[in-house]
């Protein structure tokens, strides 16, 4: 599977990249075998989630359900509609959460979202994750922004973007849905590809790799 993005020297690239290696994790292509160690993951952490998360008040629901959605993520993985990356141990015997590179901004932009499992907060985690795919769209995808949104009452989450120098744009009132469907606030944060190099993003350790399983450079 290739795409109609092209490298500097004017060669198609196998964008986007399926997997990606930081420095304690594993972020890949969700495949439907993996059904179950995520329904593992979601009973594990589902009250932390139900917290933030809208999607959350549904879960968790069965394997064959999981199934079906692991499906739908990889078909929309494979036709470039939207990335959504499972987050794995470095044996990828466990799934530590969920994030994605989102396809639903206007622009050549990317939206990162990310849940970590419940046992695992406080790691770090979300903030190596971030900090990696934000450098996996600008060398990989070629975007020219990246935004993070979250709800200001989600500390936490919010504290992120700050840390990889993303610049916080705006806080919608009552334009998003909370857990329950109410309306919430939301922070938009954004980062610009040429604020990369001055950014705690440019230090990021990642490595990239095509659907083909070759590295992708990311620098």
């Amino acid at each position: 599977m290739t795409s109609k993005t092209t490298t500097d020297t004017g060669r198609p690239a196998r964008c986007p990249a399926y997997r990606v290696e930081t420095e304690r994790a594993v972020l890949r292509c969700w495949r439907p075998a993996d059904a179950g160690i995520l329904l593992h993951a979601l009973t594990r952490s589902i009250d932390h989630l139900r917290e933030w998360m809208p999607w959350a008040k549904d879960e968790p629901t069965d394997l064959e359900e999981k199934i079906a959605l692991l499906r739908r993520w990889r078909a929309e993985f494979d036709q470039d509609s939207d990335y959504t990356y499972g987050i794995f141990s470095a044996n990828e015997e466990e799934v530590w959460g969920g994030t994605g590179l989102h396809k639903r901004l206007a622009g050549n932009a990317l939206e990162i979202g990310y849940w970590i499992r419940a046992d695992l907060i406080n790691r770090g985690l979300a903030t190596e994750i971030a900090a990696a795919l934000t450098k996996v769209a600008f060398t990989v995808n070629k975007v020219d922004r990246v935004e993070i949104h979250c709800d200001p009452a989600n500390v936490r989450s919010a504290a992120i973007p700050r840390k990889l120098g993303f610049t916080q744009e705006a806080l919608l009132r009552r334009r998003a849905a909370g857990p329950d469907g109410s309306p919430t606030d939301m922070m938009i944060w954004t980062l610009f590809l040429d604020q990369l190099g001055n950014s705690p993003v440019a230090g990021a350790r990642v490595k990239a790799f095509d659907v083909l399983g070759s590295e992708i450079p990311t620098s």
